[in-house]
C-alpha cells in the first residue's frame, strides 16, 4: 500500500490511507480478530454473511 503527501497536507493523506484500509476490509477484520469467536459462531456469521451476499447479487441481478 502507498499513500502519497503532497505539499504538507497530511489531513488529506490520512483521510485516503483511511478510505483505502476500509476498502480493503482491515478495520473490520482487525474488529473481528480482537476476541475470540467459537467455532459454532463462526460459522452461523459466515452464513449470514453468504445469505446477506446472495441477497444483494439477487437485487442487482433483478435490475438489470
Amino acid at each position: 500500500m502507498d499513500i502519497k503527501v503532497y505539499g504538507d497536507d497530511i489531513e488529506k493523506a490520512i483521510k485516503a490511507l483511511k478510505r483505502q484500509l476500509q476498502k480493503e476490509g482491515l478495520f473490520k477484520e482487525v474488529r473481528k480478530r480482537s476476541f475470540y469467536e467459537k467455532p459454532s459462531v463462526k460459522k452461523k456469521r459466515k452464513q449470514r454473511e453468504a445469505r446477506k451476499k446472495r441477497m444483494k447479487a439477487m437485487r442487482f441481478r433483478k435490475l438489470t
